[in-house]
């Protein structure tokens, strides 16, 4: 049995070798429009980000995931917007930020996202499944 926390990135490897054999080709961020900038990962596994609203591969490197752009489901689902310039951990101080990425519609589904904004938490030193896990028992001390 696949443990829970496991669970979203087989499904994004599963589905982000499916995107590559859709595109057939390499994604390179300086190549993508501004509107599917945000939340894609470049061939060379680099994060792609939108900075003075063009698209630049950032030093950022995913492990495990490269060549994906993000769908738009999942960007729906995580209820982020492509269109911020820059991502940063100021996120987590948005009211209900939390309760969108800790919901299963996001993160059982969406892992590229949950990855960005776990290790985005980790740099805060939240640990961002046990954020998760408080959200859903009590909310309110889960923000604290």
């Amino acid at each position: 049995m696949v443990s829970a926390t496991r669970m979203p990135l087989i499904l994004f490897f599963a589905f982000s070798l499916l995107v590559q054999g859709i595109l057939g080709g390499d994604v390179i961020c300086e190549n993508l429009p501004t509107k599917l900038c945000s939340f894609a990962i470049a061939s060379s596994g680099k994060r792609c980000v939108l900075e003075n609203y063009t698209c630049k591969t950032s030093e950022v490197v995913v492990e495990r995931m490269s060549g994906y752009l993000e769908t738009d489901d999942c960007v729906k689902a995580c209820e982020v917007d492509r269109r911020f310039v820059g991502i940063s951990s100021d996120a987590f101080l948005a009211p209900d930020f939390a309760a969108r990425l800790c919901s299963d519609s996001c993160y059982q589904n969406c892992p590229n996202i949950v990855d960005l904004y776990f290790n985005l938490a980790a740099g805060e030193g939240v640990f961002l499944p046990s954020l998760c896990e408080k959200h859903k028992t009590n909310r309110r001390r889960a923000l604290l």
